[in-house]
């Protein structure tokens, strides 16, 4: 009895840790199958042992992906889970635990297929969309409508519609859109995403619409929730039609099937149709059709009796992992990348899969000349998910990460805490590309003309090794590179020396500081106001930042602290680079000094256009009430910064007393 409580407390914190990292990091550690299955262990050893109160099980629960940053809000009807399965014998018999319910009757169910997506509720008002909130805990989830806005496709307003009516669907990320953005990032040396499901779930929680705006999102809608008058719909099938006619992204099909087996045989359709869809699928729903039947079927606490998800086995395939290569990142982070003997998997021929870093292959002993076993399941980067020790050569030894970055002269050292190794020798080569890449992206300096090409040649002949070296380039230095001619020489130094006059963030973000992006830089440079402020802040000081965790001000600190660095920060000052906030609050502005907290959806301004007229009239923005906060400027649908607002007694101001205020 003793080892079943240990069993199942270990069993509930393992997986609220997997929850924790698929719902609110959007970097789950195992796949769908394997989560499942611990999910299952545990809710039979629950059921074995009732005597055990460990409160709610998350065998019950839907997750939870609400962020402290964002507002919640409450779901007019909750977004459910699906009950899932592997298994045709287990559809099969969910179909006739219906028919018992329904004797005499013959059901009609939709399949729809499974998108392998971000659940999102869609409130329209009247025919007018108001706002769109994640799944959270299935009860409130976060506001996320500044980034939904930005979706190709989404109807601002619908005719003929009912007064209330929550859309729903999947926000997801196009497989191409994907490959681009990955591609982008290998070629700066920085880590790959794994799927495009977990970087549309990063991207739709971005903080910074910009950014969320220049990575592509689609979205695919389906199903509704709260609808008055209730009665509007009847059926499923008539949502789809309905949705099509409102000129909703839709699914590109779905079957009306007439019982359960007529709905399997519908699944395996699916499954020969679905690499041709532009979304990532992993399964099919099946919901009965009828709505006065599902009301009768009812729901459990966590999903609906009338409905159940089928999910399609993990695609894998066995091959040689010949090597493990080492990438090298813009901040020294190596990471380990196998390099397979070419497989089909999924449709692609795989030759590349993620390793993650030394953990992950000390955890699964993977060794260079082991047959591997390569799972792609909606996954554009494969993984490794195990060795087949059977086919192990008998002289196969343990891969030793730090004694093979020796080998391979790579001076590197592992973070304290972490798994991440990071090259120390600031010297070599392929981290000054990195950093040199980071440095010129649009994300950072923007300069024109100074793309990887040109910045290797820079590199590997010696002409530039870190930023500050770039701007000491002559026209004869660029002479010397291929392809270059004197128009291109001139406007590169063109494309310098504009850069220097780049805003403070932009200089903060392309320096490279480990754990500090584009958000990041930009609530420093608010803050702060320059980088001299930023390099004497303490750990304490630079955790006063919003969105300044304790690891993010430890890596600024210890970078600022590092002669080396202080030493090219004092360079870049004397070739004229900008080190102050050009956002500096004129003295006569009417909200000169102030701090305004934006919170809800306004009646006509946007978030964007808000901000600009607080800049313009000398105010600034912050994304969280404290005592220091001014005003809270709130519009429809305002949550916990509303009541927090009240309760340290901040003034509370709508879009009229605001543009009173800027006038």
């Amino acid at each position: 009895m003793q080892d079943s409580q240990k069993e199942i407390a270990k069993l509930r914190a393992e997986i609220a840790e997997h929850d924790r990292l698929y719902y609110r990091e959007a970097q789950p550690k195992v796949d769908d199958q394997a989560y499942d299955r611990l999910k299952e262990q545990l809710a039979q050893l629950e059921a074995a042992n009732p005597e055990f109160d460990f409160g709610e099980s998350p065998t019950q629960s839907v997750g939870d992906d609400r962020l402290e940053a964002f507002e919640s809000y409450r779901h007019r009807m909750p977004m459910l889970s699906l009950d899932n399965t592997y298994s045709s014998e287990e559809l099969i018999e969910f179909g006739k635990r219906l028919e018992k319910r329904f004797p005499g009757q013959t059901l009609k169910y939709l399949v729809e297929p499974k998108i392998d997506g971000v659940a999102v509720s869609l409130t329209y008002e009247n025919g007018k969309f108001i706002r769109a909130v994640s799944r959270g805990n299935g009860t409130e989830g976060d506001d996320i409508t500044q980034n939904v806005k930005h979706i190709d496709g989404l109807p601002e307003t619908i005719s003929d519609a009912p007064e209330i009516l929550e859309v729903r669907g999947e926000i997801y990320m196009r497989h191409g859109e994907f490959e681009r953005i990955n591609a982008a990032r290998e070629s700066a040396g920085e880590s790959l995403y794994a799927n495009p499901r977990n970087l549309a779930a990063g991207t739709i929680k971005l903080l910074d619409p910009s950014v969320a705006r220049a990575r592509k999102l689609n979205i695919v809608l389906y199903g509704v929730g709260a609808c008055e008058p209730d009665n509007f719909f009847t059926h499923q099938a008539g949502i789809q039609e309905r949705l099509k006619e409102w000129h909703f992204p839709v699914l590109e099909k779905y079957w009306l099937a007439d019982g359960i087996q007529t709905a399997w045989e519908s699944i395996e359709e699916l499954d020969a149709l679905r690499r041709k869809f532009t979304y990532p699928t992993d399964g099919a729903v099946v919901k009965l059709d009828d709505f006065t039947l599902q009301r009768e079927a009812g729901f459990t606490a966590k999903a609906p009796r009338w409905a159940i998800a089928y999910k399609f086995e993990a695609e894998r395939a066995e091959t040689l992992l010949k090597e493990i290569s080492l990438q090298i990142g813009r901040t020294g982070a190596v990471t380990p990348v196998a390099i397979l003997e070419p497989v089909q998997l999924a449709g692609t021929t795989v030759s590349r899969a993620t390793l993650h870093n030394e953990d992950e292959i000390s955890r699964k002993d993977i060794r260079p000349g082991d047959t591997v076993v390569v799972q792609k399941a909606g996954e554009i980067i494969p993984q490794v998910l195990s060795v087949n020790l059977d086919k192990r050569p008998e002289k196969s030894e343990p891969f030793h990460f730090g004694a093979h970055l020796k080998e391979l002269g790579i001076e590197a050292e592992r973070d304290p805490g972490q798994a991440v190794w990071r090259i120390v020798n600031n010297n070599d080569p392929v981290r000054q590309q990195r950093a040199l890449q980071h440095f010129a992206s649009r994300a950072c300096m923007d300069i024109d003309n100074l793309g990887n090409a040109v910045i290797e040649q820079l590199v590997s002949r010696q002409l530039a090794k870190t930023p500050a070296d770039l701007y000491q380039l002559q026209e004869n230095d660029l002479l010397e590179l291929d392809k270059f001619a004197e128009k291109s020489a001139n406007n590169l130094i063109k494309a310098l020396e504009a850069s220097k006059g780049c805003e403070l963030w932009q200089l903060v973000h392309g320096l490279g500081i480990p754990h500090v992006g584009k958000q990041s830089a930009k609530d420093l440079e608010a803050h702060f106001g320059s980088l001299d402020a930023i390099m004497q802040a303490d750990e304490e000081t630079l955790e006063e930042v919003d969105g300044v965790g304790s690891i993010m001000a430890q890596s600024i600190h210890a970078w600022f602290s590092n002669e080396n660095n202080r030493a090219e920060i004092e360079r870049l000052r004397s070739i004229g680079l900008n080190f102050t906030t050009k956002c500096q609050a004129p003295a006569s502005g009417p909200l000169s000094g102030k701090t305004i907290v934006l919170t809800g959806a306004l009646p006509n301004l946007t978030r964007d256009q808000a901000t600009d007229l607080i800049e313009k009239a000398g105010g600034r923005t912050s994304s969280s009430v404290s005592k220091k906060t001014d005003y809270l400027l709130a519009g429809e649908a305002s949550g916990s910064k509303y009541a927090k607002a009240e309760k340290l007694g901040v003034p509370i101001i709508n879009e009229a007393d605001f543009l009173a205020l800027t006038d």
